[in-house]
């Protein structure tokens, strides 16, 4: 498999911009920047994650043969199923051994032991957040991934620390207007649809995008400002994983970093 290097298309250093969208300062880019881009690690890592929040499920052991249903037997030109004495007619649930019976049990249902969560080595899921953080500073990767980036200067995108200060959804929108990350906010939202089938009763009856992500330190206010604003998320820098950046398993989506966050990646293990 041949390995893409981000090395070519990441700066050494990045401009940081304040919330009136204007840089003050470079900041030097962390060496995880510059990590090769492996999209079969990372979809093999968010798979894996994504199978953490799956809930096992099985049936009853004694579905269908709750029953003292019994077969006739052979030479009565009838079907050798299971049948309610004194009646005669097949038993719909009695399906212990007549699997193939109309309203009998399944002849292999799912057992609730099943192990469904899968485990990832710890070098790989490593690689695979190093790998999708290195995407989020290619502009090609995330206008691939079909975010809204047109008016967005600099990739990754670095913004002061006073950012996680913000307490309302309306300064949030601001400073998203400013920096030109809005219009991805717009998509998501009027990207939404109805979900077909049984699932719109299920509490997932809407389907949506997902936009900007929010990296930060400290949450000071920034996740209730911009919870409302559909398709964003916040996180702290402790507690990312490769499904953040990479949702789906596609790599490159739009991440906004606070000053503090970027510092505080260059120390951490991931790097």
């Amino acid at each position: 498999m041949v390995r893409v290097t981000a090395k070519s298309a990441v700066k050494a250093s990045v401009q940081v911009y304040n919330l009136e969208g204007k840089a003050v300062r470079r900041v030097r880019l962390p060496i995880v920047f510059r990590s090769p881009l492996r999209p079969d690690v990372v979809k093999k890592v968010v798979v894996a994650v994504q199978s953490h929040r799956l809930q096992p499920q099985g049936r009853d052991p004694l579905a269908g043969k709750r029953t003292t249903a019994e077969s006739r037997g052979v030479g009565l030109h009838l079907a050798r199923i299971p049948r309610v004495k004194g009646q005669g007619f097949a038993a719909a649930g009695s399906g212990a051994f007549a699997p193939m019976s109309v309203g009998g049990r399944r002849t292999h249902p799912p057992r609730a032991g099943k192990v469904i969560s899968k485990r990832i080595n710890r070098k790989e899921r490593r690689l695979a957040i190093r790998s999708a953080i290195a995407a989020t500073a290619i502009k090609d990767v995330v206008m691939a991934r079909g975010h809204a980036v047109d008016r967005v200067k600099n990739f990754p995108l670095v913004v002061t620390n006073s950012f996680q200060e913000l307490k309302e959804a309306e300064a949030v929108r601001e400073v998203f207007t400013k920096l030109g990350v809005w219009s991805d906010v717009v998509r998501v939202k009027e990207g939404a649809k109805i979900r077909a089938g049984k699932g719109k009763a299920r509490g997932r009856r809407i389907k949506r995008g997902k936009g900007p992500l929010l990296v930060i330190t400290e949450d000071k206010g920034i996740g209730r400002a911009a919870r409302n604003h559909p398709g964003v998320d916040v996180m702290t820098v402790n507690n990312l994983n490769a499904e953040l950046f990479a949702p789906g398993a596609h790599l490159g989506r739009l991440t906004i970093w606070t000053e503090s966050a970027l510092k505080k990646l260059e120390e951490s293990q991931v790097t």
